[in-house]
């Protein structure tokens, strides 16, 4: 029968001539000392608590808030594209550099809602118009004015309405008809109301019968102070013929596609000629709101994270002092400086590590409050949530090192002659 083995040697004991301790004994001293003081000890992880759930809390709505910013950008800014032609002396019998029928070609474009060709002219910018007497008969109705010229799909393009009477179409352009369209503000302004007595306007010795009336515009805003003509009418009487700018509705996300192909649809000679206006791509937009959130809430976080390491830290170092009488005596009975620096620092990683996986977990609860508060979609960086406890515990690492390293070196005879 073979002999049974010696058991291993104590704790106490040395191993290859050192000290030794088994990790589980540190583990249950440092958890020891941790709970002996609870309140001190919960004070203490309240500094981590507090600068993890403010890096998670401020991460977390930042990215949030950044989302909602984009997901509530302007659906008008971002699926308007305007091109504009540059003014030119044609030589007679030329064709203009974009004529009004370009814009079928537009319409054509993958992810273009609506369209429009718009003239307008600093000769025609501000005008004297006049209304007949049909609102308030026997008051004189002059108003500075501006006059433009348009394709009837208009409406569409400034994403109005007509609220009264028609818009004219591609009969009365066909026709020539001195037919006119007035933004609801000119109208406001000259008296009209309705169009059932089919009112007039006058400047410049040229009369116009108002069949409609536009409103609820949205883009080119200024159109609704603006009496608009067929381009037929306008070209004839006024001049006003070249086209000087299209007005162009995309589906979201489309803006982008569209603000390359429109110059070549519009002008396949000389789209390098037009100038496109479009909105800023959205991802980009997303990451600089986002990035610009997080780098100013993110300092915020870090300052309180700072706190709360100098909280462990001075926590850790008034425990030391208190158990200097407590620290004599594990070194007279063996225990090395690596033993007691690594029940100091296991202690203060235990305190941030705590805080850590509360403040996460705080944090994390806070910004889905928020989100439902605001009724928005929280969006949570799983890595954060999870990386948070680490962070935790890499703080308290840190602030105990001192403390640690100071109990460390501590001689027996003189801690246990210390008072207590």
């Amino acid at each position: 029968m073979r002999p049974r083995r010696r058991r291993s040697a104590p704790a106490a004991e040395t191993k290859a001539g050192r000290p030794w301790i088994d990790p589980r004994d540190l583990w249950a001293e440092a958890l020891s000392g941790v709970l002996a003081r609870p309140v001190r000890s919960a004070l203490t992880t309240l500094g981590t608590v507090l600068g993890i759930g403010t890096l998670v809390i401020t991460i977390g709505v930042a990215s949030t808030a950044a989302q909602q910013i984009i997901g509530r950008f302007n659906a008008l800014t971002a699926t308007s594209v305007t091109v504009v032609v540059p003014p030119r002396t044609q030589a007679p019998g030329s064709a203009p550099l974009v004529d009004w029928g370009s814009t079928a070609a537009v319409d054509r474009l993958a992810g273009v809602e609506s369209s429009a060709a718009l003239a307008e002219s600093d000769d025609w910018a501000a005008v004297q118009v006049r209304a007949n007497e049909v609102a308030t008969p026997g008051a004189v109705s002059g108003q500075t004015l501006a006059v433009a010229a348009a394709s009837p799909s208009l409406p569409a393009a400034v994403r109005g309405r007509v609220v009264a009477g028609r818009f004219y179409d591609s009969g009365d352009i066909a026709r020539r008809d001195r037919v006119a369209v007035l933004g609801d503000q000119a109208a406001r302004l000259l008296g009209i109301t309705g169009v059932d007595d089919s009112p007039a306007v006058f400047f410049n010795g040229h009369s116009f019968t108002v069949i409609g009336i536009l409103g609820g515009i949205q883009r080119e805003q200024r159109l609704s102070t603006a009496v608009i003509l067929p381009p037929t009418a306008a070209g004839d009487r006024l001049g006003l013929k070249s086209v000087s700018k299209v007005l162009i509705n995309t589906s979201l996300g489309a803006a982008q596609q569209v603000a390359r192909q429109s110059p070549t649809a519009l002008s396949p000679n000389s789209a390098k000629a037009l100038t496109v206006l479009a909105p800023p791509d959205l991802s980009k937009a997303r990451k600089g709101v986002e990035g610009d959130v997080n780098g100013l809430f993110l300092v915020l976080g870090l300052v309180s994270l700072v706190v709360g390491a100098i909280g462990i830290a001075n926590v850790t170092l008034v425990t030391v002092m208190e158990r200097v009488g407590e620290i004599g005596l594990r070194r007279a009975l063996g225990a090395s400086r690596r033993q007691i620096a690594g029940q100091f620092l296991v202690e203060s990683t235990t305190i941030g590590l705590l805080g850590g996986i509360i403040g996460a977990a705080l944090g994390t609860v806070v910004v889905v409050a928020v989100s439902a508060v605001k009724d928005w979609t929280p969006v949570l960086d799983g890595r954060l949530a999870l990386g948070a406890p680490v962070v935790g515990a890499v703080v308290g690492l840190l602030a105990g090192l001192y403390p640690s390293v100071r109990a460390s070196r501590m001689e027996p005879v003189e801690a246990l002659r210390a008072p207590s």
